[in-house]
């Protein structure tokens, strides 16, 4: 097998999601993924650019990037992109006022949002706090305004924890879709807008080409003028 300088080259960048990458979720924090801890610090100590982008939308990035130091990951709360900060930005720079369907791990970061009353939903992996009342109150809110807007912190349809497989966000943000007769604007993978920004925030050009690369510590998408050829399997997309 190619050395992994040579499997890298032309390569500027990688972005690492997290949830089911470096680990699975679960009772007592969950565990990492074998391998991943050592590849995270392998890419940490190359010549690339790394940086983490998740839609982990149950705990908020401080909460998140304490778990993954905890098992064994160096990572700091500015390497990590994920969804409800980005939208907290979008619901400034568009002045909306968001009726919150979110888990209470994550509320936190909304501290700093006008909520109060409410000219959007914005759903997010909520957990238990997907009961009827609380869906309901949500198509509700979306019912009453004249141009009702649904942000959704993901689409994903399920993850894995340690335990089972549960259920993600995407199967509520489509009950609402069909509910209203509205199309959601998702914030988080796997929207255009959410790569770029990470991609920004790298310093890397979103006009490059990248390539998801899956291998057996972790999926990764590496960026540069040149795709890696490896033997392992991989697939070439474009921002």
């Amino acid at each position: 097998m190619a050395a992994w300088g040579e499997r890298l080259a032309g390569v500027r960048g990688v972005l690492l999601d997290i949830s089911g990458v470096l680990y699975d979720g679960g009772e007592g924090g969950g565990a990492p993924i074998a391998g991943s801890v050592e590849a995270v610090a392998r890419l940490k100590r190359s010549r690339l650019k790394v940086r983490f982008c998740t839609n982990e939308s149950q705990k908020s990035r401080g909460r998140l990037v304490a778990l993954l130091r905890q098992l064994g990951y160096d990572i700091s709360e500015g390497e990590v992109t994920a969804p409800a900060p980005a939208a907290c930005r979008i619901l400034r720079e568009r002045g909306l006022r968001p009726h919150l369907l979110v888990h209470d791990g994550v509320r936190s970061e909304f501290a700093q949002v006008d909520t109060s009353n409410p000219n959007c939903v914005v759903i997010a992996d909520a957990g238990e706090s997907f009961s009827y009342q609380n869906m309901n109150k949500a198509f509700q809110v979306l019912m009453e305004l004249d141009n009702p807007v649904l942000i959704s912190l993901g689409r994903g349809r399920y993850y894995k924890e340690t335990s089972a497989l549960m259920l993600d966000v995407g199967a509520y943000m489509k009950a609402l879709e069909y509910a209203c007769g509205i199309e959601a604007e998702v914030v988080g993978k796997p929207s255009p807008e959410f790569f770029e920004s990470a991609l920004q925030q790298m310093g890397v050009e979103a006009h490059q080409k990248f390539q998801l690369l899956r291998i057996p510590m972790a999926s990764v998408i590496c960026f540069g003028p040149e795709c890696v050829h490896t033997s392992l399997e991989s697939r070439e997309c474009a921002v």
